[in-house]
Parts: C-alpha cells; structure tokens; sequence
C-alpha cells in the first residue's frame, strides 16, 4: 500500500518548485533580507482564495487578510512565513501550511553624474484586495477609479468602501490618508472617483469585516 503524500510533503515540494523558477533562487532566499519595493508571493494550502502577491510598502511594512499589516523589511522568507502562519493560526483549526517566496525585488536606485530626463510616467503602488498589487508605473492625470482597474479590479475580500490614498507631502514628510468608497457608501467624507494619482501616491484596499 502506498502512503499518501502529507500536507506538509506538499508545501515542501511546492515551496522548492516556486523558489527554483521565482525571482529569486532557493538557495538566494534563504540568506535574503526583504526590502521595501520587492513583490511577494504567498499561499496558503489550506485556502487557495488567500492566495496572492503583496507589495512590501516604502514603510517596510504588507498587508494580508486576517493578518493586517506585518513589518516584513529585514526579515528573511522563513520569518515571514512563520509571522503569517501564526498570524492565520486563529481562523484555522490548525496552524495552516504558507508557503512565501520573493517573486520580485525591487529596482536599485542608479545615481549618475547627470540630471535624470523628465519621466513621462509616475510612480505609484497598491497593495492589499487587488488582483494585481505592486509598484505601477502610470500616466499622469491618471484617476483612482482608473487606478484600481488597471490594477485588475478588487478581490472579493475587499472593503469597497474604505478604500485608503496615502499621499505623503515631500515638503513636510507628512502623509495625509483620504478614504474612497468604489461602491458609494460610508461615513465620512471620501474623494471622488476624478481623483488624480500623484507621485508616490500608495493606494491600500483593506479587507472587508466580517458582515460588511
């Protein structure tokens, strides 16, 4: 009679084959400190819908249903994994299997002797209830409400109206956080769907409340 396979055989073997052909080796990531701007990726074998890549913010920090935010800068893949595992363990019977790999990082900055070219593009990012989270690369003028298309829409985990625009004042260092309802309701005031994008700007969709 043959054994079947364990969870914890199969997290391995997925975990191996998402290191060998991901952003960076295995043998890489083991030794490999996160930075703000690299792309993880991270699933849960116990439920595929959690499954996603997220963004690591400038402040150091990601987003993860039922986890909330994480400080993932300076922590290796292993310590990630094991932050999220313990952070899920509540929702599941047991502590649930997260397999976590580095599927991109991000871009080193080059400084050269001359004046860089005005960039016809802005940086921006989006992280959490989106299906397509990460530093996007956007035209000016662009909106929020086009923002969040190009981004591939929300999940279904997502709190369409409390929707966060982090915008940080380069001036004062300060940043000013401005609520957006995709579905037109909340309290409170929220900026319109004409809302333009500036440089830096973070977009956060959180994930939803239970009966919300």
């Amino acid at each position: 009679m043959i054994a079947r396979p364990t969870l914890t055989w199969i997290a391995g073997t997925l975990a191996g084959l998402m290191l060998l052909f991901g952003g960076i080796s295995a043998d890489a990531q083991s030794d490999y400190r996160i930075r703000s701007g690299d792309t993880l990726q991270i699933e849960v074998l116990e439920d595929p819908g959690l499954n996603r890549s997220v963004l690591v913010l400038p402040d150091g920090s990601i987003s993860f249903p039922f986890v909330n935010t994480l400080q993932a800068r300076g922590m290796s893949v292993s310590d990630v994994r094991r932050s999220l595992a313990a952070g899920l363990a509540p929702n599941f019977a047991a502590e649930p299997t997260v397999v976590v790999s580095v599927a991109a990082v991000a871009e080193p900055r080059i400084v050269g002797s001359r004046a860089p070219l005005p960039d016809p593009t802005i940086d921006v990012y989006i992280m959490g209830e989106v299906a397509a989270a990460g530093k996007k690369e956007v035209s000016p003028g662009t909106t929020i409400l086009q923002f969040l298309a190009e981004s591939g829409g929300l999940t279904s985990f997502a709190a369409k109206s409390r929707i966060e625009l982090h915008r940080t004042d380069p001036a004062t260092g300060r940043t000013t956080v401005y609520l957006f309802s995709r579905n037109g309701r909340g309290k409170g005031p929220r900026i319109g769907a004409g809302t333009t994008l500036a440089p830096g700007d973070v977009v956060v969709v959180p994930s939803r409340h239970l009966f919300e």
